[in-house]
């Protein structure tokens, strides 16, 4: 039979992993898993979205009168799948001094009951959301079609998700749950950034949404938009500094086309239009549009 050295292997996968925690000050971890596990979140993400559409995202063989026993039911095991893995990020924090000092699973509770208080006002918001996919693409069926199939709904549902709970100071949770989202369908939206009612991706593969982001209302992206940062400011210690506001602001009703790059801490005014394959840096007024150049002279901006 073959041999793999299995044996040898395991003592430098022991080894690597030693090196790295001594490199980054870590004892062992002792007692188990001390960080959240994505495939816990998988889980989680899948009942909350049960709970929020039973009779479109819940069991194929629901029936109506059954409803709001199954969301209660799948709600419990949903949050309290969610508490363990909040416990589990609130230690993490503790031990790195950050967040408060009362008891650690009393702060975690906390934070998923105002998190499962929230729960009726996300179902709101994504209403909105779906009814704007709906209405804005002419090849929508029915709003349970877009509910069903478009990967800018299921975006969605992820971010308004993680968005609360980044919101409520569990960021390794919040994204994770967006990075399950961005692998099923190539929609990169940062928990952070803050996304208005009403909101539409269409196509969506390739979107990218900037941690510090601010969306407005009835707003539609399509394939390919990157909203990001134009420079990274270094501190004196040579790292990158975070948590300055970096990406854009888009305000109401605007619409940006395919393949659009909008960088920097820029304005996009009220009811503008980007046009497609197009690189912004700089404001664009209410109502205006920025095209692609016809000549020489530059961008095309009206």
């Amino acid at each position: 039979m073959t041999h793999f050295d299995i044996g040898v292997i395991v003592q430098g996968l022991r080894g690597a992993r030693s090196d790295w925690r001594e490199a980054q000050g870590r004892s062992r971890e002792n007692g188990g898993r001390e960080l959240p596990s994505p495939q816990a979140l998988e889980r989680i993400v899948e009942q909350l979205k049960g709970a929020l559409f039973p009779m479109r995202l819940g069991p194929p063989d629901l029936r109506n009168e059954a409803e709001d026993f199954y969301v209660g039911h799948t709600l419990d095991a949903a949050l309290r799948g969610l508490l363990a893995q909040a416990v589990l990020e609130v230690c993490q924090a503790s031990r790195r001094g950050e967040g408060a000092t009362e008891d650690v699973r009393e702060r975690a509770a906390g934070l998923v009951r105002s998190f499962a208080q929230s729960l009726p006002a996300i179902r709101r918001l994504l209403d909105t959301d779906v009814l704007a996919a709906w209405q804005g693409d002419p090849a929508a069926r029915s709003v349970d079609e877009v509910l069903l199939c478009y990967p800018g709904v299921l975006a969605m549902i992820h971010h308004r998700l993680a968005h609360k709970l980044y919101e409520l100071g569990l960021p390794l949770l919040a994204r994770i749950v967006s990075e399950i989202a961005h692998s099923r369908t190539g929609i990169d939206i940062h928990p952070g950034a803050t996304i208005g009612a009403g909101f539409f991706i269409d196509h969506g593969t390739g979107v990218v949404i900037g941690e510090t982001c601010v969306i407005g209302e009835r707003v539609r992206l399509y394939q390919n938009v990157t909203l990001g940062a134009k420079r990274f400011p270094v501190g004196e210690d040579g790292k990158l500094t975070k948590g300055l506001p970096r990406h854009p602001i888009v305000e109401d009703d605007v619409v940006i086309y395919a393949g659009a790059t909008v960088l920097g801490r820029v304005t996009i005014g009220k009811g503008a239009v980007i046009g497609g394959n197009v690189w912004v840096t700089h404001d664009v007024p209410a109502g205006g549009s920025v095209a692609q150049a016809r000549n020489d002279e530059g961008r095309g901006v009206s």
